[in-house]
This record gives C-alpha cells, sequence and structure tokens, in this order.
C-alpha cells in the first residue's frame, strides 16, 4: 500500500470481524513500528497482545464504565467534541463490544526512557509522548498495510493500576493507551475529515497563514 493512502485512510475502526488476525501478522507489523522516532534511543515501548478471552473481558469491563461517563458528558453537554451523532453513536457500540475484538494491545512505555524537556513550565507536559506515540501510530499504519483495523484509546489509562495488577506490568512502566486490533467488519473509510492545510500551517509566525 502506498504510504499516503494508508495514512488518509488509517481511521479509527469501530466494528471488527471476528476472524483472528495471525502472529505474523502482529510480527510484521511490530517489526516495522520499532523505528519509530524515540528520544536518545532509549526505545521505552513495550506491548502487551492480549488475546485471551477472560482478560480481553476484564479490560472492557473496566473500559465501558469511563466510556460511559464520558457519553453521559456529550449528551448533556458538558463535553464538548468534534465527532458527528453517528461517530458517537459508533463509538459506543464499539465500548460495548471491545470484549469480542480479537486481540488488545496495550502499549506500555518504561519511564526513565521519555526524559520530558518540558515538565517545569507549569503546564501539562507533552514531550514524553514523542517517544511513545509517533511508535504507536506506526504500528497502526504497519497493519493497515496488511488490512488490518485498528482503533487506539487512552481512556483505559485512567484505570492504570488495576491495568498493571490484571497485565504484571512493572512499576516502572506506564500505560500509554491500548489499541483494539482485528479486520475491519465494515471496510476502511475512504475519507477521513481533517482541518484543511491552510488553517493549520502558518509562516514564521503563529498569525501568519503560510498557504492562501
Amino acid at each position: 500500500m502506498e504510504l499516503t493512502e494508508a495514512m488518509r485512510t488509517t481511521g479509527t475502526c469501530r466494528y471488527f470481524s471476528p476472524d483472528p488476525v495471525p502472529d505474523d501478522v502482529l510480527h510484521a507489523a511490530f517489526d516495522a513500528a520499532r523505528f519509530g522516532p524515540q528520544g536518545g534511543n532509549r526505545q521505552p515501548m513495550r506491548w502487551i497482545v492480549v488475546r485471551d478471552a477472560a482478560t480481553k473481558q476484564a479490560l472492557a469491563d473496566l473500559y465501558l464504565p469511563l466510556w460511559k461517563a464520558y457519553f453521559d458528558g456529550i449528551a448533556s453537554g458538558d463535553v464538548n467534541v468534534g465527532a458527528l451523532p453517528r461517530s458517537v453513536t459508533d463509538a459506543d457500540a464499539f465500548a460495548e463490544n471491545l470484549a469480542t475484538v480479537p486481540a488488545i494491545v496495550v502499549a506500555c512505555a518504561e519511564l526513565a526512557g521519555l526524559h520530558p524537556t518540558d515538565n517545569e513550565l507549569g503546564r501539562l507536559s507533552v514531550v514524553g509522548g514523542g517517544s511513545i506515540y509517533p511508535t504507536v501510530q506506526n504500528l497502526c499504519l504497519a497493519l493497515r498495510d496488511q488490512g488490518v483495523a485498528t482503533a487506539f484509546t487512552t481512556l483505559l489509562c485512567i484505570t492504570e493500576p488495576a491495568v498493571r495488577e490484571l497485565l504484571h506490568i512493572p512499576d516502572d512502566f506506564i500505560t500509554a493507551g491500548h489499541i483494539a486490533v482485528g479486520y475491519p467488519a465494515r471496510g476502511f473509510p475512504t475519507k477521513l475529515t481533517r482541518s484543511p492545510v491552510e488553517e493549520i500551517v502558518f509562516s514564521e509566525t503563529f498569525d501568519r497563514p503560510y498557504f492562501t
């Protein structure tokens, strides 16, 4: 698959086929994903592939109440999202059926390998994610290249202590998100909705559009 096509069609899948994803497909995806940028080449990422039905159900049981609270906030207007109503409904169906996806991949990162440079600025620190999420996206792209769909979410991170105990994650690692993995039941998107380049790229200063 051509790279740009993969980038434009690696959307969040909400409906998965029950067909299992072969281990060789997963191996090829992880093999490609590990080349994502990582500060100092410290390589902090580790992955847990969950296929066991009982463990997937336990993760789903942790996820669903968090989603329902978020869903209620959207319905009441307390939570603002850019998604269309159908997308929210699809996300609700995904949450209800999370335990049935073929595999759940839990992304973990070693804290000592992150080295954020912005944790003294008096705001939310985000730089540490630079050694995490490019690799996560690489994984999603590598799976898309093989016809496998994904849904990446960080909601389960709220319950990190419970996930840590369930999956035997060492204390010096954090959970950075989880990825539902499987073949799509309804195909891949042909077009994702994003802001146009003219609205997000600037020249020299933030108040001068680069492309007009």
